[in-house]
This record gives structure tokens, sequence and C-alpha cells, in this order.
């Protein structure tokens, strides 16, 4: 278990739905944290270093910027997971993709400029892993805000 004091607690807290828009984003965390931006920057390479924190970036509306997405299942032997979880990460196109304990076991979202584009990523996956694969594409949207509060 990944060890937290108040001041991770705070970081983790503030950077999920209140990351600042501005030109120095981790100066401003900082000042609004009491630390300096130095602190701050050793505490979030440690966080991902130590998996409570994976990424920090936006999230982008592939619709609204005249993109496509989908989200994509492959069904891929236990012993092949890591492998092919490495090839489908080296898609820059795949925003992230999970493990699931079904027949179907690799599930990820992909964003492409167009749908061509999307069929190719697709294609090229099945072809350079040979296991099967589904598109799974959005037929109504539900967003939700997950916000995970940590104490």
């Amino acid at each position: 278990m990944i060890q937290l004091d108040a001041i991770d607690k705070n970081i983790l807290n503030m950077i999920q739905l209140d990351f600042p828009m501005e030109v120095h984003p981790f100066e401003e965390l900082s000042d609004r944290l009491d630390i300096s931006e130095k602190e701050l920057l050793q505490r979030l390479e440690r966080l991902n270093h130590e998996g409570a924190l994976r990424r920090i970036g936006p999230i982008i509306n592939t619709k609204k910027t005249g993109g496509i997405s989908t989200l994509v299942a492959i069904k891929v032997p236990d012993s092949k997971i890591n492998e092919i979880a490495k090839r489908i990460n080296e898609h820059p196109e795949v925003s992230h993709n999970y493990l699931r304990h079904a027949d179907y076991n690799i599930w990820f979202t992909l964003s492409a400029p167009s749908r061509e584009h999307l069929d190719h990523i697709i294609n090229t996956l099945k072809n350079e892993t040979g296991y099967p694969v589904i598109d799974l594409p959005t037929i109504r949207l539900f967003k939700i805000g997950v916000k995970f509060n940590v104490r």
C-alpha cells in the first residue's frame, strides 16, 4: 500500500478537477499547496513511480475536435497479456487500457482523426497479434464525472 501524507492527499485531490490552466501550472499548484514547486514535482514523480498517479493530461473531446473514438476489446491468452498490452500502448491513439476478467480481456479506448484511421489501427492490431478484436463504437454517450476523494 502506498503511504500518503496530508500534502500527497491534497495534491491528488487538487489535480483531479482543479488543475490550473496556466502557463506555469505547477508553480500555481505549489503556491496553493504552500510548498515549493521543486517539492511538488518530486512528490508527483514519487506518486507516479509508486503507482498512485499514472499521468497528468487533458481529456480531449474527440468528437468536438473533428475526430472519432471507439472502445476496443481483444481476446488474449493470459500468458501474452503484458506483451500485447505493450504493443497496444505503442499506438499514440490509445488513451488508456485496462484488464478485465472475461474472454475479451484487454479493453482500450482508441481515438483518431477519422474512421479510416481507427480501422487501420484496429486491423494492424489484429494482424500483428493474431488475436480476435472487437470494435465497440459509441452509440449513445454518457459522461460521468469521477473524483476520488483521497482521505
